[in-house]
């Protein structure tokens, strides 16, 4: 599985991040390799490691130009698996020495085992995020493999006995959304700090998935609302940035500078605004399920890629979206899935078509939905 936006994140560090100069989330995908085949996997995930994935010693490089981005950069090894590559613990240790909040996406399989875990945690990994999309026969069935599901709570239970805090990610399409409230209660089982649901994109197999409509998606996110006030652990989206929009339209007493919330965020992260994302062979995207490349990190430096590239510039402009989200009194807390826009319509920075707000007095274009 690919979990690439599904992103562990830590608590902020003291100083806000100017998503400007940094991203607030930095996913290496230090391999496409997995021995899983989700539904939905981005990256068509496959059993073996590709020749020109970057190295041990180029992604030692690659962390010390994440450390320039300041103290405390949040960054996530995912992939395909990490767990594939024999260096992971290694880099991991390598980061965490850094000063940098190393956290992981591994798949649930037999290659993360108890001692893994452990080991992992002694290097200074800061969270594991797992993936659980269901009960055991919807997660099974979702995830290729029988037996995924009983792994991924026993890898679970070894992050809770290691004391490595534990996030868990959800997929929400037509073929998990009836599972919601049961995920809810195993988030809580597993002590879970945070819940991140991800909204499908469809990219890689993706594609061939149903999405829900805009209008379920908005009762799903004021769902998640009312959990969040209740829950014991976080609550965030992925490529559900409105999320944020009715979350302040159920607080009457919000306004258009929020506070921060549970990760740290004082605006929705989107594609390119807050987020970067590395491929295996070292090319620079907004976002892994946005495959526009802006650089490539052996051949320029990753700040400067982040910072200066005309692709992370517009991205990062609020008032250059168009339709709908452009004319949004929300976009600077919102934005809108760049990456599901692009998907849609090929220009990343369109409306996103799983949004239902529509603004006050707009009578523009709709968003087209090609789900």
């Amino acid at each position: 599985m690919t979990t690439s936006e599904r992103a562990p994140t830590c608590p902020p560090s003291p100083r806000a991040v100017d998503t400007d100069e940094r991203p607030f989330v930095l996913v290496w995908e230090v391999t496409q390799a997995c021995e899983l085949a989700c539904d939905h996997c981005r990256a068509d995930a496959r059993p073996h490691r590709h020749p020109g994935e970057l190295s041990t010693e180029e992604g030692k490089r690659l962390l010390d130009e994440a450390r320039a981005f300041g103290e405390g950069q949040l960054v996530v090894l995912s992939g395909g698996d990490p767990m594939v590559r024999d260096d992971v613990v290694e880099l991991v240790e390598y980061g965490a020495d850094l000063g940098l909040r190393m956290t992981l996406t591994p798949s649930g399989t037999e290659r993360l085992s108890a001692d893994d875990v452990d080991a992992l945690a002694d290097a200074g990994l800061r969270r594991m995020a797992l993936s659980i999309d269901g009960p055991e026969t919807v997660h099974d069935l979702f995830r290729g493999e029988v037996g995924s599901f009983e792994r991924t709570v026993e890898a679970a239970e070894a992050a809770r006995v290691a004391g490595l805090p534990l996030q868990i990610n959800t997929t929400v399409c037509e073929a998990t959304v009836e599972s919601l409230p049961a995920v809810r209660e195993l988030v809580a089982d597993l002590g879970a700090v945070l819940w991140s649901v991800f909204f499908l994109v469809p990219v890689g197999r993706g594609r061939v998935l149903e999405s829900v409509s805009p209008e379920r998606a908005e009762s799903v996110l004021e769902w998640l609302a009312t959990v969040s006030g209740t829950a014991p652990f976080g609550v965030k989206t992925t490529e559900a940035p409105h999320y944020r929009r009715v979350s302040m339209q159920r607080d009457r007493d919000a306004t258009a500078a929020p506070d921060a919330d549970d990760v740290g965020r004082r605006s929705g992260i989107v594609a390119g605004d807050g987020f970067a994302f590395v491929s295996h062979t070292g090319e620079v995207y907004p976002s892994g399920f946005l495959p526009e490349p802006a650089g490539d990190v052996r051949e320029e430096s990753l700040p400067s890629i982040y910072r200066e590239s005309d692709m992370f510039e517009r991205l990062r402009d609020r008032d250059a979206l168009r339709g709908k989200c452009g004319a949004c009194e929300y976009r600077h807390v919102c934005g809108g899935s760049r990456s599901r826009a692009y998907a849609a319509t090929g220009d990343p920075l369109a409306s996103d078509p799983l949004c239902a707000y529509l603004p006050e007095g707009y009578d523009g274009p709709l968003p087209r939905d090609d789900r």
